[in-house]
């Protein structure tokens, strides 16, 4: 043990040694190792805060007109009874409400999203032939529960579109031009009426005329599509026989052949219903601003890509839609997730920016050497640049907690610099005061020497000390592990650079006079500390108990002290879902809103 412990020793002495004799070997692999560091920070992806929701896979089957009792037998429990066989699945959960059915699949932590969709997908298809005729589940966006990054709304201050032309704009003409976006994975609506042409049919003339509910719905379906025939060769060229059915107008539904009535006359669709335009069922409404009701549509990010290029995408595609926009329509930003983004990323920056000032303040004040504080200050920015190299190789977001990892190991980065430079200070305030105006070089180098291996593992220790925050799961695990592996390669980084760069940058920086005892301010901490050590040390057993006295009295305190799992966090955005008793009418739920919002 201890002949390891002095290789190891020799060892960092040596590479102190040669770092020193070769500087510009080691700013050479620095700056490269900066240069690459930032183009890393540059494409490392930003978001608020850290991903937080579980790898789940959504199916989505819809089934119109039938009851949640129905859907729960036939849809909702075969699948989820399916999908638990699947592997890696944690837990599958089901949801049944009228006419549709949700299967919320979550898998275990660290599973690849598109791997578990690709399983799910495999397990739709060996259940299909079991499920309703006419029943095809299909998966949710490849999404994750923090992908909802940008929200809009179509008004028309105007009056000259209604509310069912607003939501025709958004689903056959905005929503396809922002989903062609890299990083969006869907573009949902919201409010409006969705336009669909409705058959009112007349009960007694079916009845009378001998004709079913299904008949009817049966030469509808049929008539809406197109047939192929045979060729037809006709003066030497090939004539293709097909038969044109889509429905394209009213006129169409109306002019369908039900049966044949008496004396061979067609019976057709128009004779025994009403067919016109109108507003499908909703089950939902969006109000801007509790003026009116309005359309709009909620921009979804893909799983894993960068919330802020994303939303700066879709800005200057809507940019782009504006002036193609009908006459007066316009496009309001209701929800922006980039100003929430932006204010953390320069909340850290800046509190970065502080510590690294204050830091070289106190280095300069402890040292009064302005040269020996470079040495630290230069250390600080490239033991951060380069901990974004393993940063953006891992796919780690950039955001408020991965940051905040290097804001907490600031203080214990910079510990390496100062120690190290103190004690070349020392040993040149000595070797001055023995052999006069000696080459300086060998004296700094055993000054690094003699503390260097006891720094460089110092900082290793406090690197690995964040090692059972990566044992955390579930939800606490993605919250503070970003924060952990972030701290560990910046001090990781850090200890490196104090025996590599730190060193280099000693030998070239460490010049003119060394001001030691002669620095005012240490003698004037010297002065209050050594009374009071002296205290501690004579009267040790009070000071114990006194200690662990106030430890005690901390205890009811701690016990009354609030805890939260996350810290209030201000977006600046308010976006305001009232929640009401169960089976509230449309109608209702509007007027309910619109009072909410006046008063």
């Amino acid at each position: 043990m201890v002949s390891t412990h002095s290789a190891s020793n020799g060892f960092i002495a040596g590479l102190i040694a040669w770092s020193a004799h070769n500087p510009v070997i080691i700013f050479f692999f620095a700056a490269a190792g900066c240069f690459w560091g930032y183009r890393s920070l540059l494409g490392a992806p930003l978001d608020a805060i850290p991903d937080l929701s579980d790898v789940q896979v959504i199916v989505y089957t819809d089934w119109p007109g039938h009851s949640p009792d129905l859907i729960e037998d036939q849809i909702t429990y075969p699948l989820s009874t399916m999908l638990l066989a699947a592997p890696k699945v944690r837990t599958v959960r089901g949801q049944s409400v009228m006419g549709a059915s949700f299967v919320y699949a979550i898998f275990e932590d660290g599973t690849d999203v598109y791997w578990a969709r690709s399983r799910v997908v495999e397990y739709l298809n060996t259940l299909q032939s079991k499920l309703p005729e006419g029943v095809r589940p299909t998966l949710g966006p490849d999404a994750s529960g923090v992908g909802w990054v940008y929200q809009y709304a179509l008004v028309d201050k105007s009056g000259r579109h209604d509310l069912a032309e607003l939501r025709s704009l958004q689903d056959f003409t905005l929503r396809y031009w922002l989903e062609s976006l890299e990083g969006v994975a869907e573009v949902a609506s919201v409010g409006g009426f969705e336009k669909e042409y409705q058959v009112a049919v007349d009960p007694i003339r079916l009845s009378l005329l001998d004709i079913s509910l299904n008949d009817m719905a049966r030469a509808i379906r049929r008539s809406n599509s197109d047939v192929g025939g045979r060729v037809l060769e006709i003066a030497g060229h090939e004539h293709i026989i097909r038969g044109r059915g889509y429905i394209r107008t009213l006129a169409d539904i109306r002019q369908i052949v039900l049966k044949a009535g008496r004396k061979g006359i067609p019976i057709t669709v128009g004779d025994v219903a009403e067919v016109s335009p109108g507003p499908a069922l909703r089950r939902g409404l969006a109000d801007l601003d509790g003026e009116r009701e309005t359309v709009g549509g909620i921009v979804v990010m893909r799983y894993g890509d960068n919330a802020l290029d994303v939303i700066e995408r879709v800005e200057e595609r809507l940019t782009e839609i504006r002036p193609m926009l009908p006459a007066g329509v316009e496009i309001v930003s209701v929800y922006d997730r980039s100003s929430l983004i932006r204010g953390a990323i320069d909340t850290l920056r800046t509190t970065l920016t502080e510590e690294m000032v204050a830091v070289s303040l106190v280095v300069v004040l402890f040292l009064l050497h302005l040269r020996s504080a470079l040495v630290v200050m230069v250390t600080l920015p490239v033991a951060i640049l380069l901990a974004f190299l393993p940063i953006t190789a891992q796919h780690l977001t950039a955001n408020i907690m991965s940051l905040g990892g290097i804001a907490v190991a600031v203080g214990a980065m910079v510990d390496a610099a100062i120690v190290i430079v103190e004690n070349v200070h020392k040993r040149l305030e000595l070797a001055a005061a023995e052999n006069g105006t000696a080459d300086r070089s060998p004296v700094i180098i055993a000054a690094m020497q003699e503390v260097g291996p006891s720094i460089f593992f110092s900082l290793l220790v406090i690197t690995v000390s964040f090692l059972p925050v990566f044992a955390l799961e579930g939800t606490e695990g993605r919250l503070f592990r970003p924060l952990a592996y972030t701290k560990s390669y910046v001090m990781g980084f850090a200890a490196l650079l104090a025996v590599t760069m730190t060193p280099a940058l000693a030998m070239i920086l460490i010049r003119g006079r060394i001001r030691g005892d002669d620095n005012p301010f240490n003698r004037r901490l010297v002065a209050m500390y050594v009374p009071v050590v002296r205290f501690a040390v004579r009267f040790r057993w009070g000071v114990i108990g006194a200690a662990i006295l106030g430890v005690l009295a901390t205890v009811p305190v701690f016990r009354q002290i609030g805890n939260e799992f996350m810290p209030p966090l201000n977006e600046g955005v308010l976006l305001y879902m009232p929640t009401t008793l169960p089976g509230i009418s449309i109608t209702e739920a509007g007027r309910v809103l619109q009072l909410m919002i006046e008063s």
